[in-house]
């Protein structure tokens, strides 16, 4: 099996830097998914509460084989779930669902900035944390000033921040604020939820690597330094888009990548005014 790359957290703890979404997977095809990602060699699933789909995919690393700690696991909470007390309990439910004893990233999903109840959520999540029960903690969907409003609060940096990231939206003022707090970014949709697999730029670079569009699009993340968690059910999708390590983007390819940026391109909801 090729050898994957991880990251090393800023509390110590690592993360394979490829993983697999498991977003708008149904609950019932959510554990032969998990099985399929695993036997192709991944070794990190990336869930959440408000996906529906915990149990599924505890029960697709229960039966994949391998221990539960050859796994790392993230969850996420809920937005409906925000408060410090409502956080508390709504991870021992990820955790029931889930069929484990902890978590090795547990994510606030999004600030929810309308709730006014992401601070407190994060001094849960610093509990958490203390009892063990999530190795490592972050966040999803933060902007820079609610990364500084719950570290002020707490002295606690989130180890990574999960936001949507691709080719066409890079996010170059979001990563750099990471890199100064030391966290770690992590690109949600980054194949552009499919669109970019299209694009012409795109195409000649693959063609260069006798490599499919989606395969330069991970490994340009890859390069890029950043977690990528490529989203498919279908088991030869999902091993075509594990097999990213026998080949490096060159200067000229970073490059011409750069240049598909786009600060309008964003697909999803902006956290600023998401009000779900």
């Amino acid at each position: 099996m090729a050898q994957q790359p991880i990251i090393t957290f800023h509390d110590g703890h690592s993360i394979p830097q490829v993983g697999l979404g498991v977003w708008q997977t149904p609950q019932e095809i959510a554990a032969p998914t998990v099985r399929a990602a695993i036997a192709a060699g991944y070794r990190h699933i990336d869930t959440a509460s408000g996906y529906d789909n915990e149990e599924g995919v505890g029960e697709g690393i229960r039966s994949s084989g391998l221990d539960r700690k050859d796994i790392f696991v993230t969850t996420k909470l809920r937005n409906t779930d925000q408060g410090y007390d409502a956080t508390m309990r709504a991870f021992d439910g990820s955790l029931r669902k889930l069929g484990t004893e902890y978590v090795d990233l547990y994510l606030i999903h999004w600030p929810s900035p309308h709730r006014g109840l992401y601070r407190e959520t994060w001094k849960a999540f610093v509990k958490i944390r203390g009892e063990g029960r999530a190795r490592s903690i972050g966040v999803s969907n933060f902007y820079p000033d609610h990364l500084e409003q719950i570290i002020g609060d707490t002295g606690v940096v989130p180890v990574i921040n999960q936001i949507e990231l691709h080719p066409d939206f890079q996010q170059k003022a979001a990563q750099e604020a990471h890199k100064k707090l030391n966290i770690v970014t992590e690109s949600w949709s980054p194949l552009g939820q499919g669109k970019l697999v299209a694009d012409t730029t795109i195409g000649e670079i693959a063609k260069k690597h006798g490599k499919t569009p989606a395969q330069v699009i991970i490994r340009w993340h890859i390069d890029s330094g950043l977690v990528v968690i490529p989203k498919s059910v279908t088991p030869s999708r999902i091993e075509e888009n594990f097999k990213v390590f026998d080949f490096k983007l060159d200067a000229a390819d970073m490059a011409a990548i750069s240049k598909l940026d786009d600060e309008g391109a964003r697909m999803g909801p902006d956290p600023y005014t998401a009000n779900f």
